[in-house]
Formats: C-alpha cells, sequence, structure tokens
C-alpha cells in the first residue's frame, strides 16, 4: 500500500514535467507583408514582429515573406486562399486591404469579413489641407473661388493625392488641378519654390518637417481631417474639419469611408478558419506588443513616427461597420480617380 501511495505521489509530482509544450514552441510564423522591402510598410511590421515574438508562448521564429504584387493584393489572395489555417501564416499590409475589397477594385479575391485581425500599430492621423501664402487664397472664400489652385501629390491612386481630392471636394474648390509625380519631400520643395499651391500634410509632419513655413506664416491651412473623428493635433485645434462642409448623408458616409480605411492602418491579420485558441494566442501576444514600452521606442525608431495602436476587437469593430453603400462607394472611387472631381 506504500508502495501505492509513494508511486502516485511521485506521478503527481513528475506530472509538470510531461506538461504539453506550448503550441508555437520550435515553429516559425510567416508574415506575409504586402509591399517591398525597406519601404514604410516594412519598417512598421518590422518594428511589431522584432518585439512580438516575445509575447508568444514558445517564443517562436517569425520571418517576413514579401509580396508587394498589385499593390498587395498578391499578399492578401495568398493569406486567403493559399496559406494553411493552422496559425504559422499571418499577414501584414496596409489600408488598402480593406480599401481594394470595399471598392471592389481589380483582383481582389478574398473577403475582408472573413479574416481573423489581430490588431495595426498604426490607426491615428490628422491630415490638413493647406496653400501657400504666396498663392493668395489665404481664405476659405479665396480658395473656393480662385480657379486652377495646383495641389502636388504623389500619384494617382496614393493616399496623399486622394486626400487632396477630398478635401478639394468638400471645400468645394473651383477646377483645382491635381499635380503629380512628387516624392513627399519634393511637395515640400514644390511649394516653397512656388511650382505648386498647396498640398496635403499631416499635423506632426507639418510640426516636425516643417515648423519653419508655419512659424513664419508662408502657409495657411484650412482643414482638416481627424482620424478617428475627435482626434487631432492641438496646434491646430481650431482649423475646421472636412466633415462639417459635407453636404448631404452620403457625403458624411464618405468621409466615414475614408476615415475608416486610413484607421485600418498596417493591420495584420490571419487567413479564415485559424483554430479560436491559436487565434487568441496570438491576438493577446498582439495586444502586449502594442502596449510594450519596447515596441513604442522600437518603432519610433524604424518608421520615425509615433505607434498609435488598436488591438484586434477595436480594428475588427472599425472594418465590420464601415459603411458599403453603393452610392458611396460610387463617389469614393470618383474622388480616387483621376478624371474632374463630380459636382455636387
Amino acid at each position: 500500500m506504500q508502495v501505492l501511495v509513494w508511486l502516485l505521489l511521485l506521478t503527481l509530482t513528475a506530472a509538470p514535467a510531461f506538461a504539453q509544450a506550448p503550441f508555437y514552441q520550435e515553429k516559425t510564423i510567416t508574415v506575409i507583408l504586402g509591399g517591398p522591402p525597406a519601404g514604410s510598410a516594412d519598417l512598421r511590421t518590422r518594428a511589431v514582429t522584432n518585439i512580438l515574438r516575445k509575447h508568444i508562448p514558445g517564443n517562436p521564429t517569425i520571418v517576413i515573406q514579401h509580396m508587394g504584387g498589385g499593390g498587395g493584393r498578391q499578399a492578401a489572395n495568398h493569406v486567403f486562399k493559399v496559406a494553411k489555417p493552422d496559425g504559422l501564416t499571418v499577414g501584414s499590409m496596409g489600408a488598402a486591404l480593406v480599401a481594394n475589397a470595399v471598392l471592389g477594385e481589380p483582383g481582389v479575391q478574398y473577403d475582408i469579413d472573413k479574416f481573423t485581425y489581430l490588431g495595426t500599430p498604426d490607426s491615428l492621423q490628422h491630415y490638413l489641407f493647406i496653400t501657400h501664402r504666396d498663392a493668395g487664397v489665404g481664405s476659405l472664400d479665396k480658395l473656393r473661388t480662385t480657379a486652377g489652385v495646383r495641389i502636388a501629390s504623389q500619384s494617382v491612386g496614393h493616399p496623399i493625392y486622394i486626400t487632396g481630392r477630398v478635401f478639394a471636394y468638400l471645400l468645394g474648390m473651383k477646377e483645382p488641378r491635381f499635380v503629380v509625380g512628387f516624392t513627399g519631400p519634393e511637395i515640400d520643395v514644390a511649394l516653397v519654390q512656388r511650382e505648386v499651391d498647396s498640398r496635403v500634410t499631416t499635423g506632426d509632419t507639418l510640426m516636425r518637417r516643417n515648423r519653419d513655413l508655419l512659424d513664419n506664416g508662408l502657409v495657411d491651412v484650412h482643414a482638416s481631417i481627424e482620424i478617428p473623428k475627435g482626434e487631432r493635433n492641438p496646434r491646430f485645434a481650431q482649423v475646421p474639419e472636412a466633415e462639417t462642409f459635407a453636404k448631404t448623408d452620403r457625403e458624411k458616409k464618405m468621409v466615414e469611408m475614408f476615415r475608416a480605411f486610413r484607421i485600418a492602418g498596417q493591420n495584420f491579420f490571419l487567413p479564415p478558419g485559424v483554430p479560436r485558441d491559436r487565434a487568441q494566442i496570438l491576438a493577446d501576444a498582439m495586444r502586449k506588443t502594442l502596449s510594450d514600452p519596447e515596441f513604442l521606442k522600437e518603432y519610433q525608431k524604424l518608421s520615425g513616427e509615433e505607434a498609435s495602436p488598436l488591438a484586434a476587437e477595436a480594428l475588427e469593430k472599425v472594418i465590420r461597420e464601415l459603411p458599403r453603400d453603393a452610392n458611396v462607394v460610387e463617389l469614393f472611387k470618383k474622388l480616387a480617380g483621376a478624371d474632374p472631381l463630380p459636382a455636387r
């Protein structure tokens, strides 16, 4: 009897030694990145993955595989259609993941409502529409009544191009000209040298990179777009928000759609069908990562930006609730394209 008791106690004492190892121990997670190496999407993704590993039980290896084809659509299609739903493949793609699907862009073979979202490191933005003082459009009235104001951007379809078009439409500008082909810093030079009259920037960029223009009164700030609504740079608290210029419910929903696309940021997501326990492990690890002081430092070091994290539940809510009305999609597509702005 004593021998049996001793064997039972030995078994119970030794049980922890035979406990199941964490699923992710000695595993490799592949992050499919919808963008090229060394780009902003790559830097944001690396800032996350550099810290994420330590918050996943088992500390798996994490590698990044770039699939930049189709503006990221190749990556999203791969995660949706090809990747095994075993919790070892994670997608990482910018706001185009959501925008391309909602707008019905060619080549989209995925359903954004079937992904499992883990979160995003960048959800906040505060866009500003500015003009150079010498353009002579310092007031909203002059901005609206002056024909041919030149608005600089990178390329047709670029987020800054679309944002400029949204501003011009809502502000009711008269036959604005969209001048493309610049890099971000080149737009600054073109504005100062008076090759263009205006541009879209952000509050942080204007304060950090172009502070001299602001302090010397060389630019006029006409309007802002808060993402999310109510989130703005205190320095520009008195600047009117673009949504206040919306005339119809359709236009207001268009602004909501625009915000939702940007809030999605550099989002991380899983293929459909990943077991709930593994998805929860990764969502919990992402939540810990996005609040980790080490991550906040790493993100600023690599991307040059302040992180504005959004956890899984909040990101999923934004995507599920964004407007998808056909008439709103139609308006947004017109604003994102190269044709003249639609009439109001």
